[in-house]
């Protein structure tokens, strides 16, 4: 839910944009940005809100060349090179006057720039855009070029948020050429959103046919779609122009160290591995031991005080040779009672032993993550899962964390309903098990039954490997035995596990090739360096 209070006065020190990643920003779906649209256009002179997206956008655009150029010369030790012209393509509606009015300011400042309006525009607005760029002596033309290859920055101005049908025709053939363009290294920067992509869901609104962008500048506030499913590999590098509109507040937020840093215990000099927990990773079935103990080898990373490896396999192994710390125990033999927290299902299979431990687990008193084949138990047990949502509504903390296969099978869709609306079959899991739930993916959900939201920012193709899941389970499972609130647990979670994904990338490590088993020393290095660099060397 979106509280929408704008204010039409300009904060002369506000930045005209800025990159929201590591900030928790408002997601603002297209109904929440209409309202704040509306209530700024009954307060503001006509076409401020147009007349400040398009200087804003000139503005990065500008910043962007000038950041190129300085990085070439520093390169080649060259003198500046001739700047290339800028193609503006146009649609007929107020993305296309938005692209207009940037034309003009880019005219006035000296930038050669070239207008491509397919289709007469559409809006009073966006006339009085038009009549502004030539006013300022932009040359505007129904053609289409034969070539944009002359061209460094192509801006994708055809369609924003308010496209619901699939683009035809022209703009359809256009947004093919800009998605060959960005795709060779070429400069694509779309204004708002990438036309063709649904500003809520990240989907394309039909399949191959939208912009992918090498940069988005959104307007007034981040769209979801442009950090989930398709939305990320769409958007490129985002950032974001607030038009002067502030006091924009949701309960669905970009996820951020600001939501969860607070949460995390205290390293003092008189800690003992008692303040820090004892965490149960419970599965293994056999064949499948691997699981739990990379789950395990992570929540030893992420300073969990003790941690314990429940196994149903009875050819477990005794103990883990890497790592000797983990305690490793047959199933039945652990009293999970004393435990902080349990985390249970890597590797669990789906046999009646199974079953009859996730039930003894489930009815200790105990933050409890059910991940694997504890969902696909649920999944297809009823009497199960109407425990299960009993017992959360009871007040005992419980997290889900399926990817989509999981979350349709908990909720009796198709994976492609799932991904469809990512955010709906978040809410639908959370509102029928009255719990935290973790929707894994592309722009992972956290969501919560008192109507928090987050979506994360962090991660991508180096964690599409086997275990990297499990690594996940691990790490949320110690920072619940640690007693971060269950909701802090998983925005943590989620947040380093990506993060740790991206910055083994960073070095050269993914994303091809990278393994599950690599994530949990960079989890442990990102903790400290985030929320414990304070403690470090501090004797002096």
């Amino acid at each position: 839910m979106t509280d929408v209070r704008p204010s039409p006065g300009t904060d002369s020190a506000a930045p005209l944009f800025f990159s929201p990643l590591g900030q928790p920003v408002p997601l603002c779906s297209v109904a929440a940005l209409r309202q704040l649209e509306h209530a700024a256009a009954a307060e503001l002179p006509p076409h401020t809100l147009m007349a400040r997206a398009g200087h804003a956008a000139a503005r990065f655009l500008l910043a962007q060349r000038t950041d190129t150029n300085a990085e070439t010369n520093t390169n080649t030790n060259a003198s500046t090179p001739a700047p290339r012209p800028v193609w503006i393509i146009a649609g007929p509606g107020n993305n296309g006057g938005d692209a207009l009015v940037m034309a003009s300011e880019l005219q006035r400042a000296g930038v050669a720039v070239q207008v491509c309006l397919p289709q007469p525009v559409s809006t009073d607005t966006a006339r009085w855009a038009l009549a502004t760029a030539q006013a300022a002596g932009v040359p505007v033309s129904a053609a289409v070029p034969a070539t944009f290859d002359a061209s460094h920055w192509i801006v994708d101005g055809m369609f924003g948020i308010g496209l619901t049908r699939p683009l035809d025709g022209v703009f359809a053939a256009l947004a093919q050429r800009l998605r060959h363009h960005t795709r060779h290294h070429g400069k694509v920067l779309a204004l708002d959103l990438p036309s063709g992509l649904h500003s809520d869901t990240g989907e394309e609104i039909e399949v191959g046919n939208a912009v992918q962008a090498s940069h988005t500048l959104s307007f007034i506030a981040a769209k979801p779609g442009l950090f989930m499913a398709s939305g990320r590999d769409h958007a490129g590098h985002v950032s974001i122009a607030p038009l002067g509109l502030d006091g924009i507040t949701s309960t669905f937020v970009l996820n951020a160290p600001a939501l969860f840093g607070a949460s995390m215990p205290p390293r003092d000099f008189a800690s003992h591995k008692g303040r820090f927990g004892s965490l149960a990773v419970i599965g293994g079935d056999t064949g499948l031991c691997g699981a739990p103990v990379l789950a395990a080898r992570a929540a030893l990373h992420a300073g969990a005080g003790k941690v314990h490896v429940v196994l149903l396999s009875r050819e477990a192994p005794a103990y883990d040779p890497p790592y000797p710390e983990l305690m490793l125990h047959p199933a039945g033999t652990l009293p999970l009672a004393s435990m902080s927290a349990l985390a249970l299902g890597c590797g669990m299979g789906q046999r009646a032993r199974a079953r009859r431990l996730l039930r003894q687990a489930l009815a200790l008193d105990l933050p409890t993550l059910l991940d694997a084949d504890a969902l696909n138990l649920l999944a297809a047990d009823a009497a199960l899962a109407a425990y299960v949502s009993a017992r959360n509504r009871q007040g005992q903390p419980c997290l889900l964390t399926p990817h989509p296969l999981e979350a349709a099978r908990l909720l009796g869709v198709t994976t492609a309903a799932v991904q469809r609306d990512r955010l709906a079959a978040a809410r639908a899991l959370v509102e029928r098990f009255a719990c935290v739930v973790v929707l894994k993916g592309s722009g992972t959900l956290v969501a919560a039954p008192d109507g928090r939201c987050a979506l994360n920012p962090t991660g991508g193709p180096a964690l599409a490997s086997g275990g990297t899941g499990d690594v996940l389970g691990g790490l949320i499972g110690a920072l619940l035995a640690q007693q971060l609130p269950v909701y802090e647990a998983a925005l943590a979670g989620v947040y380093l596990h990506g993060l740790a994904a991206d910055t083994l990338s960073a070095l050269g490590d993914g994303p091809a090739g990278l393994t599950a088993g690599e994530l949990a020393p960079m989890v442990r290095k990102l903790i400290n360096r985030l929320f414990y660099s304070h403690a470090n060397g501090s004797a002096q």
